[in-house]
C-alpha cells in the first residue's frame, strides 16, 4: 500500500477499491485525523449496507475513540440520516458509503458539527496529509484516555423530523413505487412513509451491497428502467428511486416518464418559497433557464453556482438560502442544516402531488420548460485545448454571452451550453438547452463537433 493517497482522496470524500486502495488498519488512521482535524471531543458514525462498511466504521471509530474522542455508532443509515444526527446533536460526522459506485469500493463522507462540509478545502486535505505521514512513520502515541463506543438508533427521530417540514396528512391517497436498488432507500422509506396515505410499491428493498439488480445510480436511464416498467403496471401515481445511499432521489410520472431534477428544483423551490415568504435559492450552472424563472415569479432570489456538493453548501451558508438544486438530483434545506436530502425532497413531491387533483406529468410542466441534452461526456487528449477552441468559435458572435464560472458556459439568446471538464477523468462534459428541440438539437451538435473534432 503506498503513502500517496491521491487516488483515493477525492475533492468531497475519500472513495477507493477494498482492500486494493484501503482497509481497516487505514480506516483506523483516518478516524484518528479526523478527530485531530476537527478539533472533536465527540463524533457520530454511520454506515452503509456493503459488506465492508461495518469493518471500516468500526475501525474509525476505534481510531478516533483511541485519540479520547467519545463515538455514537449509528448503525445502518443513509447519508442524509448521517447529517441529521450531526445536526442533531451538533457533532461532527462520517459516514462510510461509496453511493452508487460498485460493491468492491467503499468510501467516507466526512461533515463538522451541524452538518458542515469537509472537503478538499475544508479539512480534507489535512486529513490526508496527516494519514499519509502516519502510513510512513506510523500514528503517535496519545496520552489521552480512550474514549467510549455506543449505540444510537436515530432512524425514528431522523423520520419524525423530516416529517415536521413536510406535511403529508391531508393529501389524497397516492399510490407510489420505490426503487430503492439494494441501497439504504429500504431501509428508510418503510419508516418515513409508515403512517400516511401511501400506498407503497417496494423494490428491490433488501439491502444487499452487490447491487445484485441494477446499479444504485438513477440519473443513468439503464437504471430506472425497472421502476418506469413497474409505474406503468401498478398504474401508479408516481415512481421515485434512491441511490446507494438515498442521499439522491429521482422521479419518474404516472406514464413512467422521467422528471427532470430541474423540474423538481424547480417546484420544491416554489413550495419553499412559499414557506418561508421568500428568500434565496441556489442553482448550479448546469440546471434549467426554469429554475430561476420560477424562483423569479415566486419572490425569491436565484443564486447560480458551481457544480459541486461543497460549492453549494458553501453558498447556502454564505447567503443564508432557505434551498438549492443541483441536477444531479441533490437537494439541499436550510431547514436541513443546509444538506442534501433526497428523503425530503421525495416528501415535497408526494405533498404536492397529493395536494392537488391533477397528475404529476401536469404538475411538473409549469417547471419543464425548455429541452435539455443531458449530460454528454466525450474523452479528450486535452482539456484545455479543447475548451480553448470552444470559445474562439463563439467569441465576438453578436449577442453572446460567455463565462467561465465552471468550465465555459456560452448564452445564445434562445439557448445556452456548459462545458467542464471532469476532475478526476479526460473528459468534457457537455449540457445544452434550448427552447425546442431542434434548436437544441444544432446547437449540441456544433459544439461536440468542436470537442471530438
Amino acid at each position: 500500500m503506498t503513502a500517496d493517497l491521491s487516488q483515493l482522496v477525492k475533492a468531497y470524500d475519500v472513495r477507493g477499491v477494498v482492500p486494493d486502495q484501503w482497509d481497516e488498519s487505514m480506516a483506523e488512521l483516518f478516524g484518528a485525523a479526523f478527530v485531530q482535524v476537527t478539533g472533536a471531543d465527540a463524533i457520530v458514525i454511520g454506515h452503509d449496507m456493503r459488506p465492508s462498511s461495518p469493518g471500516l466504521s468500526r475501525a474509525f471509530a476505534r481510531g478516533a475513540a483511541a485519540r479520547g474522542v467519545d463515538v455514537t455508532e449509528i448503525g445502518l443509515c443513509s447519508t442524509d440520516q448521517l447529517y441529521y444526527a450531526s445536526g442533531a446533536f451538533d457533532l461532527p460526522g462520517a459516514m462510510f458509503t461509496a453511493s452508487h459506485n460498485p460493491a468492491q469500493y467503499n468510501g467516507i463522507k466526512m461533515c463538522r458539527a451541524g452538518a458542515a462540509p469537509v472537503g478538499q478545502d475544508t479539512g480534507l486535505a489535512e486529513i490526508r496529509e496527516l494519514v499519509e505521514s502516519w502510513l510512513d512513520s506510523g500514528l503517535p502515541a496519545s496520552d489521552a484516555t480512550p474514549g467510549t463506543i455506543t449505540q444510537r438508533d436515530t432512524l425514528e427521530d431522523y423520520s419524525a423530523y423530516l416529517r415536521s417540514l413536510v406535511d403529508l396528512t391531508d393529501i389524497r391517497p397516492l399510490k407510489v413505487v420505490v426503487d430503492a436498488g439494494n441501497g439504504m432507500g429500504g431501509h428508510t422509506v418503510p419508516t418515513v412513509f409508515a403512517g400516511l396515505p401511501l400506498d407503497l410499491v417496494p423494490m428491490y428493498f433488501e439491502l444487499d451491497g452487490t447491487f445484485p439488480n441494477h446499479e444504485a445510480n438513477p440519473l443513468d436511464p439503464a437504471n430506472i428502467v425497472d421502476l418506469q416498467q413497474r409505474v406503468r403496471e401498478e398504474s401508479a401515481d408516481i415512481g421515485i428511486a434512491f441511490d446507494g445511499d438515498a442521499d439522491r432521489c429521482f422521479v419518474v410520472d404516472e406514464n413512467g416518464d422521467p422528471v427532470s431534477p430541474s423540474a423538481i428544483t424547480a417546484l420544491v423551490a416554489a413550495r419553499e418559497l412559499g414557506k418561508h415568504g421568500g428568500g434565496t435559492v441556489i442553482h448550479n450552472l448546469i440546471t434549467s433557464w426554469s429554475v430561476p424563472e420560477v424562483v423569479r415569479e415566486h419572490g425569491g432570489t436565484p443564486v447560480r453556482t458551481r457544480v459541486g456538493h461543497s460549492f453549494i453548501k458553501a453558498e447556502m451558508a454564505r447567503s443564508g438560502a432557505i434551498f438549492g438544486g443541483e441536477h444531479s438530483a441533490h437537494y439541499y434545506f436550510r431547514d436541513f442544516w443546509n444538506a442534501d436530502t433526497g428523503m425530503l425532497a421525495a416528501l415535497h413531491v408526494l405533498a404536492a402531488l397529493g395536494g392537488q387533483d391533477g397528475p404529476l406529468s401536469q404538475l411538473v410542466a409549469e417547471y419543464d420548460r425548455y429541452v435539455g441534452s443531458g449530460e454528454i461526456n466525450s474523452t479528450v487528449d486535452d482539456q484545455a485545448a479543447r475548451l480553448a477552441a470552444i470559445k474562439a468559435a463563439y467569441e465576438g458572435r453578436e449577442g453572446v454571452t460567455i463565462d467561465e464560472l465552471d468550465g465555459l458556459t456560452v448564452t445564445l439568446g434562445d439557448s445556452w451550453f456548459n462545458v467542464r471538464p471532469s476532475n478526476t477523468e479526460p473528459l468534457l462534459r457537455l449540457n445544452a438547452e434550448a427552447k425546442d428541440e431542434p434548436t437544441m438539437a444544432k446547437v449540441r451538435d456544433e459544439i461536440l463537433e468542436i470537442i471530438r473534432g
